[in-house]
């Protein structure tokens, strides 16, 4: 037993073996898995290396998608997708799902290029498998934090059993160290986060067109409530409007 999926993304290692990608068809599930680009690509259309294939590929087949957000904001890449025909010994007559091939070249860097197969229902975009493929990276650094904060690869056990209960009370102590963090983290924004209304902009949008508006008339309609209070200066001038 086990918690439902409905994608699997692996790298390489996993990605290259058919029958990895074949157990998946057959549950039903959809998976977006990197393979080296020596890969052959066998369809009813033809045989190619996936690197060939995809150098093939014109200009216009490129799309700039992000597969998710870095440390550095979003994951920006080109990518190029072919979708491969169905294989009616495997699909059926109504198959509900589709082959690709996918490829995701760097911006920077556009000799580096990464490849993948896909199997996704009949709904989903390139976006939807660029999405897919970025998540591979979220769930890799998810481990990386569980061994450097809870020692997640710091066991001495022989049987299952023993490395069962390491592994399940390392990563609820990861989950509980995850959720600590984004509370301080909403926190921290709720302290430094500006109220609404704040901004004196003289610009003011009324009924379809823009008007000049004064900054202090500005605060002064978007002020709560305030007392009068007189308050005499040391050089005896006019009183001061306190709020």
């Amino acid at each position: 037993m086990g918690l439902p999926a409905s994608w699997v993304t692996a790298d390489e290692a996993y990605g290259q073996e058919w029958r990895f990608r074949r157990l998946l068809e057959e549950l039903g599930v959809g998976y977006v898995v990197a393979v080296p680009k020596s890969q052959q690509v066998k369809s009813l259309a033809g045989f190619w290396r996936i690197d060939e294939l995809i150098s093939e590929a014109p200009e216009d087949a490129w799309q700039r998608l992000s597969c998710g957000v870095g440390a550095k904001g979003p994951r920006v890449y080109d990518w190029a997708s072919a979708r491969l025909p169905a294989i009616s010994l495997f699909d059926g007559d109504e198959p509900t799902h589709h082959r690709w091939v996918l490829a995701r070249r760097s911006l920077t860097r556009p000799e580096e290029i990464a490849y993948y197969f896909a199997y996704a229902p009949l709904t989903c975009t390139v976006a939807d498998l660029a999405r897919v493929a970025g998540m591979r990276w979220a769930i890799e650094e998810c481990f990386q934090a569980a061994k450097n904060e809870c020692g997640l690869d710091e066991y001495e056990v022989r049987r299952y059993t023993g490395w069962y209960r390491h592994i399940t009370l390392v990563m609820l102590a990861h989950a509980i160290l995850a959720g600590l963090a984004a509370d301080e983290a909403a926190k921290g924004a709720a302290e430094t986060t500006p109220p609404a209304g704040s901004s004196h902009s003289p610009w003011q949008r009324s009924e379809g067109s823009w008007t000049p508006t004064h900054p202090l008339s500005q605060r002064l309609q978007s002020s709560p409530p305030y007392s009068k209070t007189t308050t005499t200066t040391s050089s005896g001038h006019e009183p001061l409007l306190e709020y």
